[in-house]
């Protein structure tokens, strides 16, 4: 059979796959349905049945996914720092004494220092407790006119360093939302198992300096590697940000405005290390190997040796891992091989990574890299054996006229044609030139063939990968066969260039600060075509992931799509070399095609109805922290998101946010989980951070037909929202009470506040204070009014009566007054808040007056997206919590 490893990776793949959507079925289910399978194989082999026994085998290597996923699972050690949590061992709502290795060199951010300790014990109650896991530590510093002693000592930590901490550190939260990016599992690939913050640098100790391991002795040589980069490029802060990135996988420096024309132009990959990067090292000493005449063992022994040293000093290991297993089989292959098959040998890296670790399957990163991967030799490969490469051989030993006959009818005639250009070119030049007439012509002939295939490949990856991203990212990049041919071509030089520099460096600083001239000059023209291309209108967009039934017709015709090209491609190959160059598409290629094109146009289209309860009205308040957002579904359709969110700490320093952004990880990825791509209103209640900050990413990803405000303010934040919006088109309205509308039946008032008089600075008695009312039932949503606007309210008998309450202020003990309270008469409340937030939100004494009033109330921080809906007559409340754990 042909591609074997394709054949078992998909099943080993698929059960996994099976193991993790079906966790009731017991690990010796598993167990026992791999052995049965395997040994009713073997019978039938015995017997002489090799198709059937292939089919077992299949089955039994699908049953052995679902066993290493139990076994992976089961492979924590007793010890785990996760596993101490969950049997109530550790309190991690303490500060706690933690002691470990230093995983990596402490990492200097825009925004402070960021230390990674491997864990090996833990103080509790005066005993000393061991532990093992990863904790992440931010320090922010203060700020002071000189570091302090502490401070100054952090400069000499490096990894292997055995430290000791007092800090506060807990396992991380993902948000309890629809569509909110799993933050714990992101960390947990990377071995961190619990963050927190360093209140001060005299917190940590060093307590001791062992030999370092090999791991981290590698972690020292990248600190010294990227502390070379900073001294090679001081005062050119974004070219260095971009080499850090491409050379060493830190892109802790890169400003969010270059991440995102990245992103747009769908050239992000050349800031992450992957296969790109590996392909560009690996080519360039291959070619400095054939160069030096090595024999092809010790080219290859050099390769895997350098490509070994280039995964150990890189961040980010996953994606440069996989990337160079894959060129390390193909590596290996090659001296037992004439001809390799990549599909075969990204099978087999692909098998080898899931065998390691099963739980890759679920990590996007995992499934764009071997997409890329299997794109390439599928598809991108037969194309280009049926178009560029025939001709490309062509040019070889052009001079001799008797090797015509070994090539293709229009490849001889292509050979006479550059022979002819050649002469008429010689016989018009000195004649010391006139020699090289030939090299001269055939040098940009190769050069027009080479990028005709790069240009291939990145038509390929981007049809390919397409649906992908739109699943994983939201976007669809229109430009990105265009911007990847610059960026493709500067970065393979860009990384052997790099290396080079780094290498020379530490040989001869003069040499290499010549060198890095040139190397900056690529790393600059890189980011100026970027900002370019990111510059076209258009140019990208957002949309909300496709849906699983898309993605499996895509990928069919895909496959149906390489399985025709590589079919074409074997029969050109199998035949005479005199048959034509390109055999004609066949009707299965045309067929594929045309259905695949089809497919792409619904999956960059999205032509689906947005997702919610038609004929009701529907309010969500959104779990995002310590702040507030809230999406409200009309009955007929219409949208509205009140405010968006926004963390304390998380903020932007030299173009780097120091914490995740509610806007793009957790309020836009809802509204994408309901299928939305645009809000008909966004309404901002008062211009504070948690409120105020979300609403940038809302804004650019959706699109916006009004932004309701209250009152005028003079902030930077509220004016800046305001710019935003009026760039992109969208309708400022200012709302004052007594404005009502009607949506569908649902009858909407505004009651605070009173004027849009302009203020200096943002209150949160300023908020916007909305009702709406379905018949016989009523949402009151008061933003972060206090004591002062709900006695005002009150007083003036506002119709504050309602079934559901978004509590004010976040339940703070200023806010919820009795006499409020009576007035609204809320049957459920939600009080919007974060997990231990530092305000002590909802204060205890306002607690106990919803439970006085005999008010439900229910906080985001425990129970997540809380959700009404009514058809006007019952009101039926949802919780995320609840949901998940059904």
């Amino acid at each position: 059979m042909k591609l074997p490893t394709l054949w078992i990776a998909a099943a080993f793949a698929a059960g996994i796959a099976l193991a993790s959507f079906k966790p009731e079925a017991s690990f010796e289910i598993w167990i026992a349905a791999a052995a049965a399978t395997i040994m009713a194989g073997g019978i039938l082999l015995w017997r002489g049945r090799a198709t059937e026994a292939w089919i077992l085998a299949l089955a039994g290597w699908l049953a052995l996914g679902g066993v290493a996923l139990g076994v992976e699972r089961g492979s924590l050690p007793a010890d785990h720092v996760t596993r101490r949590i969950a049997s109530g061992a550790l309190d991690t709502s303490v500060a706690l004494r933690w002691s470990g290795r230093l995983r990596d060199d402490p990492a200097v951010l825009p925004w402070g220092r960021q230390f990674v300790i491997d864990l090996s014990s833990v103080e509790v109650g005066g005993q000393t407790l061991k532990v093992s896991g990863g904790l992440r530590l931010n320090l922010y510093p203060e700020a002071k006119t000189e570091p302090t002693a502490d401070e100054a000592s952090l400069a000499d930590l490096q990894a292997g360093d055995e430290v000791e901490v007092l800090a506060k550190a807990k396992p991380p939260r993902n948000f309890m939302d629809p569509g909110a990016f799993d933050r714990r599992g992101y960390l947990a690939r990377q071995k961190i198992d619990l963050v927190g913050t360093l209140r001060d640098s005299a917190l940590l100790q060093i307590t001791g300096r062992p030999g370092p391991s090999i791991l981290q002795r590698m972690a020292q040589a990248r600190g010294r590697l990227l502390a070379q980069l900073d001294t090679l490029f001081a005062g050119q802060p974004q070219r260095a940000a971009v080499l850090r990135a491409m050379l060493l996988g830190d892109r802790s420096f890169v400003d969010s405005n270059v991440v995102t024309e990245f992103q747009e132009t769908s050239a992000y990959h050349v800031l992450v290390l992957a296969g790109l990067h590996v392909g560009a090292l690996a080519l360039f000493l291959f070619w400095i190997c054939r160069r030096l005449r090595f024999p092809l063992w010790a080219t290859s022994v050099v390769t895997l040796i350098a490509l070994g040293a280039f995964v150990g000093v890189v961040q980010d290991r996953p994606p440069i891992l996989r990337a160079a297993l894959m060129a390390a089989l193909y590596i290996c292959a090659r001296p037992l091989f004439r001809r390799v098959d990549l599909v075969n040998t990204v099978s087999l890296a692909a098998l080898a990574l899931l065998v390691w670790r099963p739980s890759s399957l679920t990590d996007s990163s995992f499934a764009l890299s071997f997409v890329a991967a299997g794109v390439i030799a599928a598809l991108a490969i037969p194309w280009i054996e049926r178009s560029s490469e025939p001709y490309r051989q062509g040019l070889r030993h052009l001079g001799d006229v008797t090797r015509d006959g070994a090539y293709a009818p229009k490849v001889a005639q292509f050979r006479v044609e550059m022979r002819w250009a050649a002469a008429w070119i010689a016989a018009r030049m000195p004649a010391r030139i006139a020699a090289h007439s030939s090299s001269l012509l055939s040098l940009p002939v190769r050069i027009a063939l080479r990028l005709w295939e790069i240009i291939l490949i990145s038509f390929a990856i981007q049809w390919g990968m397409m649906p992908l991203l739109a699943l994983d990212f939201h976007r669809v990049s229109l430009g990105g066969v265009l911007t990847n041919i610059p960026a493709v071509i500067l970065t393979g030089i860009i990384v052997p260039l790099g290396f080079l520099v780094l290498g020379v460096s530490f040989v001869w600083m003069r040499l290499a600060m010549l060198l890095a001239r040139a190397l900056g000059l690529l790393a600059g023209g890189l980011l100026a075509t970027v900002a370019w291309f990111a510059a076209w209108p258009r140019i990208s967009y957002r949309i909300p992931g496709p849906p699983v039934w898309l993605l499996f017709a895509f990928f069919a015709a895909f496959i149906c799509l390489a399985a025709a090209a590589r079919a074409a491609a074997a029969r050109r190959m199998h035949h005479t070399t005199r048959r034509l160059v390109a055999a004609r598409l066949r009707p299965m290629e045309w067929i594929s095609a045309l259905g695949l094109a089809a497919l792409t146009i619904v999956v960059a289209s999205y032509p689906f109805a947005p997702r919610y309860e038609h004929g009701k009205l529907e309010v969500d308040v959104l779990d995002v922290g310590q702040g507030d957002s809230i999406f409200t579904a009309f009955p007929s359709g219409r949208t509205m998101l009140i405010d968006g969110g926004g963390l304390a700490g998380s903020e932007v320093f030299h173009g780097q946010r120091s914490g995740p952004d509610v806007g793009e990880e957790v309020v836009s990825p809802f509204l994408w989980s309901r299928g939305l791509k645009r809000l008909d209103v966004v309404a901002l209640s008062h211009a504070h951070h948690d409120h105020l900050d979300g609403l940038h990413a809302v804004i650019r990803n959706f699109r916006v037909g009004e932004l309701w405000v209250g009152r005028d303010e003079e902030t930077p934040a509220f004016r800046q929202l305001l710019a935003e919006a009026r760039a992109r088109g969208v309708k400022i309205v200012h709302r004052t009470s007594g404005e009502t509308f009607d949506w569908d039946g649902v009858r909407g008032g505004i009651l605070w506040p009173p004027d849009s008089a302009t203020e200096a600075e943002a209150s949160n008695d300023d908020s916007l204070v909305m009702r709406l009312a379905d018949a016989n039932v009523r949402f009151l949503l008061p933003g972060d009014i206090q004591k002062k606007v709900e006695e005002s309210l009150a007083e003036a008998h506002a119709p504050l009566a309602a079934d559901f309450l978004k509590a004010p202020h976040h339940g703070s003990k200023t806010s919820s007054t009795p006499d409020f309270l009576a007035a609204v008469s809320p049957r459920v409340a939600v009080a919007s808040v974060g997990e231990d937030n530092p305000f002590g939100h909802p204060a205890a004494s306002t607690v106990e007056r919803y439970e006085q009033a005999g008010i439900r109330l229910l906080r985001t921080d425990r129970d997540g997206e809380v959700t009404g809906i009514t058809d006007g007559s019952t009101l039926e409340i949802r919780t995320f919590a609840e949901t998940r754990n059904r």
